[in-house]
């Protein structure tokens, strides 16, 4: 039986939502040439992922313009939210807390980002009634 295609963007997938967060609406051929300078990838093989990162919902092509032009189905902001979201229910059954305990305990979080972090909490706690 076929496995169910995802929403989530696969790693290569992301790196052209990248791109196009970058660059903003770009040309197959665009995309291409910065995929392939990181990648070392076949304009071809780019041209397929963009069709499959259609069918997904991922990216929009522009039909009325020559060359087609592709840009990011949602923002960037939007897709770290979504992704996040399907990452805290699927792996830590919906625990903000045990996914954040184990993102500060991967890798050590600057002084600023400490900093930062605890203005957020301090925000999040005045916000609660």
């Amino acid at each position: 039986m076929a496995r169910p295609v995802s929403s989530n963007p696969t790693a290569v997938e992301l790196q052209i939502l990248r791109i196009l967060w970058e660059l903003g609406p770009s040309t197959a051929r665009r995309i291409h040439e910065r995929l392939h300078s990181d990648k070392g990838t076949n304009y071809s093989t780019t041209v397929k992922m963009l069709g499959v990162m259609l069918e997904k919902s991922l990216v929009k092509r522009d039909e009325s313009a020559s060359p087609l032009v592709y840009r990011a189905a949602m923002t960037q902001e939007r897709a770290q939210k979504r992704m996040l979201t399907d990452l805290l229910q699927s792996v830590y059954e919906g625990s903000s807390k045990s996914l954040v305990m184990h993102a500060l305990s991967a890798g050590r979080a600057s002084r600023e980002e400490l900093e930062e972090i605890r203005r957020m909490l301090d925000q999040l706690e005045g916000d609660q009634p």
